[in-house]
């Protein structure tokens, strides 16, 4: 067993990271708050526990640079202190950016941050990893903080229209490529005072903010699946999803076509392929209690009623749908949400599912837990 502890634990990236440490086997995340940094006791405690030490903890904008930089070499300091008063030496990784080529107190504090605990490796005989890290994109980051491509998907999403500042090329790296990096850090041992976190995409901001749109129109307006040439976009596309108001925009009700014969409802229009499957579900049963990471779903409820659950992993808010197959309607699954859909009716639930890949046995990205625990 080997025991984790993630500093800034509630942010963008360290949330991911610590749901995806979640999902590993032999592994213990040791719990952190960022009030830690202000008690002494309970900071020393805190890594007293770890073997591996993941620094995510920093201020990333503020409007005085001094105070963003002080901030975030204190925020070192005071980790290098209570690992030298408890006589502690973990595995620490430090998340340093690209910034540090760039003449701002950002990438300095980061640059400086980095030295520090070289430094404290060197003096102690401690395993130390500085990864230096592309621009991070995914779910969840926070819109005018983290990245463009946040603040972008949030904007369209809510009737607001993105202004590129500065049509630059991004080199990037999806959330998800990133916690499996750090993974590999800690289960290869891997030390080295610099490490270059290779990007995987490169992209001009317009360029993305052009793809962006195209999702806006094609999906969130029109809800029809757009295609998906690459993993880049796929991961774009998840991105873009995950600021929707889900509350507000589903369930979305399907148009009927109905004469003497019956009715005709078209379910799901796409242009990315997947799989088509249905199910009937009994009075009462309730399928489901599972997450995925990135593959696109589609619930369509055609006959019954049922409640459809989602619950984002780490949280405890449940969003709670009812549908009716006399309107028939569809929910859209979001990644890391885990979900289920329960038959409240009297009679067979008939729902209609679309998923944008095929099921392999080998890579199921499905992951069991219940929306209710």
């Amino acid at each position: 067993m080997i025991r984790i502890g993630i500093t800034g634990q509630s942010g963008f990236v360290g949330t991911h990271l610590f749901n995806f440490l979640g999902l590993q086997e032999n592994v213990e995340c040791v719990g952190f708050d960022d009030s830690f940094f202000q008690n002494d006791l309970l900071l020393r405690s805190f890594v007293n526990k770890c073997d591996v030490v993941v620094h995510l903890a920093a201020m990333n904008r503020h409007n005085d640079p001094d105070v963003l930089y002080q901030t975030n070499i204190l925020l070192v300091k005071k980790l290098i202190s209570a690992m030298e008063n408890e006589g502690v030496m973990p595995h620490v990784i430090f998340s340093s950016s690209t910034q540090e080529e760039r003449d701002n107190k950002y990438g300095k504090s980061k640059k400086e941050g980095r030295e520090l605990f070289v430094n404290w490796a060197f003096k102690n005989g401690a395993s130390f990893t500085g990864m230096v890290i592309p621009n991070v994109f995914g779910p969840f980051g926070n819109p005018f903080y983290n990245s463009v491509i946040a603040t972008f998907s949030h904007q369209l999403t809510h009737n607001e229209q993105p202004k590129i500042d500065v049509d630059g090329s991004l080199k990037l790296i999806y959330i998800g490529e990133l916690v499996a990096e750090i993974w590999k850090i800690i289960s290869l041992k891997l030390f080295a005072p610099v490490l270059s976190i290779a990007h995987t995409a490169e992209a001009k901001v317009s360029d993305i903010l052009r793809v962006l749109e195209t999702f806006k129109k094609q999906y969130f307006e029109n809800s029809m699946f757009p295609a998906i040439s690459n993993t880049f976009e796929l991961n774009l596309f998840n991105t873009f999803r995950s600021y929707i108001d889900h509350i507000n925009h589903f369930p979305v009700l399907l148009k009927q076509h109905t004469d003497s014969r019956g009715s005709f409802v078209e379910t799901v229009k796409t242009a990315v392929g997947g799989q088509f499957s249905f199910s009937t579900t009994h009075s009462g049963i309730t399928r489901g209690e599972h997450f995925h990471t990135r593959k696109i779903e589609r619930f369509a409820v055609i006959q019954g009623k049922a409640v459809i659950e989602l619950r984002k992993i780490g949280t405890n808010e449940v969003l709670h749908f009812k549908l009716d197959g006399t309107n028939p309607a569809f929910v859209d699954m979001p990644v890391w949400y885990t979900h289920n859909i329960t038959n409240i009716g009297s009679d067979d639930l008939l729902t209609l599912f679309w998923i944008n890949e095929f099921f392999d046995p080998a890579d199921p990205d499905t992951f069991f837990e219940k929306v209710r625990p």
